[in-house]
């Protein structure tokens, strides 16, 4: 296992199953656990999507990802390369994986002993919350230092639908998200790109900052937002291309001003928005 980075998913794609990558969200170099080194398993299927379809015959290993990880953070802490974070992404939803649960536990565990200064991160579409199993999980993990990283890309069912393509019905996620969010942390996270060449409509960005105002004034309620843009190849360009990153500013900015006047007391002022183009 080496540390060098790669540079983009088409490289770790076939039968990776721990990958470090210099990570613009992360600000530094992420440690990536692929629990799909297989295929792409997603119940999403969004058009921006970086990854390609492929076919690999190696299946995930808890043992094999558990000495991987091991040896990368060693060779990171030789090289006095310091680690953001250990997250959980991949070829898909990882919490779809049947293997999620020990592979959290195990990266718990890992991570205590070699790299305790990092982060532990899963990048999800929130598919997970829709079982109470995961849910419960992911609630625990989430109160025990995980840092969970939500997508939610629409604030209406029509751009969901353009947006994110799943068989999920838009407002049983959406339930779902809204009750984790009472009882544990997220960060939000939003894809800001133009599908068929349009973005999505004033009516659209309205109702969005409205759902992200109601998400931090829950109990819990929200980390930070994170806002970024179509930056990456994928397999069905153009059908999904890049905004202005002077409009991904003007949304931060926007909701912003939204969380801020909101009449939730202190909790949405102190809510960072970040851009990511």
């Amino acid at each position: 296992m080496s540390i060098d980075p790669v540079e983009n998913h088409r490289k770790r794609e076939k039968g990776v199953l721990v990958y470090p990558v210099y990570s613009r969200r992360s600000g530094g170099l992420s440690v990536g656990i692929n629990l799909f080194p297989d295929r792409k398993v997603c119940s999403f299927d969004c058009p921006y999507c970086e990854v390609f379809p492929f076919e690999s015959k190696q299946t995930f290993s808890l043992s094999l990802m558990e000495t991987a990880l091991g040896e990368t953070l060693a060779e990171a802490k030789e090289r006095s390369i310091p680690v953001k974070d250990i997250c959980f992404s991949g070829n898909g939803e990882p919490s779809q994986s049947p293997h999620f649960p020990a592979a959290l536990e195990a990266a718990f565990r890992i991570r205590g002993k070699a790299a305790p200064e990092a982060e532990l991160v899963l990048i999800t579409n929130g598919a997970g919350l829709l079982d109470d199993e995961r849910f419960d999980l992911l609630r625990r993990s989430a109160l025990n230092g995980l840092r969970i990283w939500l997508k939610l890309d629409a604030g209406t069912p029509a751009w969901y639908k353009a947006m994110n393509r799943s068989a999920i019905p838009y407002n049983d996620l959406l339930e779902r998200i809204c009750s984790f969010v009472t009882c544990a942390p997220v960060t939000l996270q939003t894809m800001i790109c133009a599908i068929g060449g349009a973005g999505p409509s004033p009516e659209e960005v309205k109702a969005w900052e409205a759902l992200a105002a109601e998400l931090a004034a829950s109990a819990a309620g929200l980390r930070e937002v994170q806002i970024y843009g179509k930056a990456r190849p994928a397999p069905e360009d153009p059908a999904a291309s890049a905004l202005p990153e002077a409009l991904l500013e003007e949304r931060a900015a926007s909701l912003r001003a939204v969380l801020a006047s909101a009449s939730m007391g202190s909790a949405g002022k102190d809510i960072p928005v970040l851009v990511y183009p």
